[in-house]
């Protein structure tokens, strides 16, 4: 897939899909099977991030883990450029696409 069709793409919210502008495009967010896969392996058990994140305790360096691993393409992003945007973005901001992705987690994703 070409950076122009990923920016094309629109995320689906029936599956947990969200968006995320990174240096001014638009990227989705896909929770797929294999991206929890490497999340989990690098921050650990998803349902420990989900109780994290319910709690208030969630770390920034895990959302941009977790935002990273889910790029549906991530082309030649860099993990810094996904943290860039989230303080870019504000936490405030960030927390819509995480509660996508957090929801995707729980009840799956259509």
């Amino acid at each position: 897939m070409t950076r122009r069709q990923a920016q094309d793409e629109r995320p689906n919210p029936m599956r947990g899909e969200a968006s995320l502008v990174i240096d001014g495009r638009h990227y989705v967010l896909r929770p797929s099977f294999a991206a929890l896969i490497a999340a989990e392996e690098e921050i650990g058990p998803l349902f420990a991030l989900v109780e994290r994140a319910g709690a208030g305790e969630l770390r920034l360096s895990e959302m941009t883990a977790l935002f990273w691993h889910c790029l549906a393409d991530r082309g030649d992003v860099g993990r810094d450029a996904v943290g860039s945007a989230i303080a870019a973005r504000g936490l405030a901001a960030s927390a819509t696409p995480l509660r996508a992705l957090l929801g995707a987690i729980l009840k799956g994703g259509g």
